[in-house]
C-alpha cells in the first residue's frame, strides 16, 4: 500500500470525512463500525473522527479527537482461549474520563486503528 492510499469501507463515509478536513490534513483510513449507536471512525494525520448515532431523537454527532488528548488506546479481539479468531474486533479510545468504543467487522481493522493511534500518541 502506498503512503497516499486511503483505506475505507464505505465511499459515503470517506466523503463525509473529506468534507470536514482542515487545510493540509490527510485521511489515513475510515472504517464502518457495527453495533448499536455506532457509525464510523476516521483517522487522519491530526485527529480521530468518530460518528456516534446514539443520541436521542435520531441525532448524530461527529466528534473530533486530537491525538494529543488521547490518553490510551486498547484493542479487544474476539479471540477464544483455543486460539481461533471470530469475525470482529473492537477498539477503546480513552480521552480523559470518556471512553469511545467501536466494534468492526474483522479484527485486522481494530488492530490498524490501534496502531495508527498509538503511532501518533507516542510522538508527543
Amino acid at each position: 500500500m502506498s503512503a497516499r492510499e486511503i483505506v475505507y469501507d464505505r465511499k459515503e463515509q470517506l466523503k463525509q470525512i473529506q468534507s470536514g478536513l482542515l487545510e493540509g490534513e490527510t485521511v489515513i483510513a475510515v472504517y464502518d463500525a457495527i453495533g448499536a449507536g455506532t457509525g464510523f471512525i476516521g483517522l487522519t494525520d491530526r485527529r480521530v473522527i468518530v460518528q456516534d448515532k446514539s443520541f436521542v431523537g435520531k441525532k448524530i454527532a461527529i466528534t473530533s479527537i486530537p491525538y494529543a488528548k488521547i490518553t490510551s488506546v486498547s484493542v479487544v479481539s474476539n479471540k477464544s482461549w483455543a486460539g481461533s479468531f471470530f469475525s470482529t474486533g473492537a477498539i477503546a479510545i480513552n480521552v480523559g474520563a470518556q471512553v469511545y468504543e467501536m466494534e468492526f467487522r474483522g479484527d485486522h481493522k481494530s488492530h490498524h486503528v490501534h496502531n495508527v493511534i498509538l503511532h501518533y500518541i507516542s510522538q508527543r
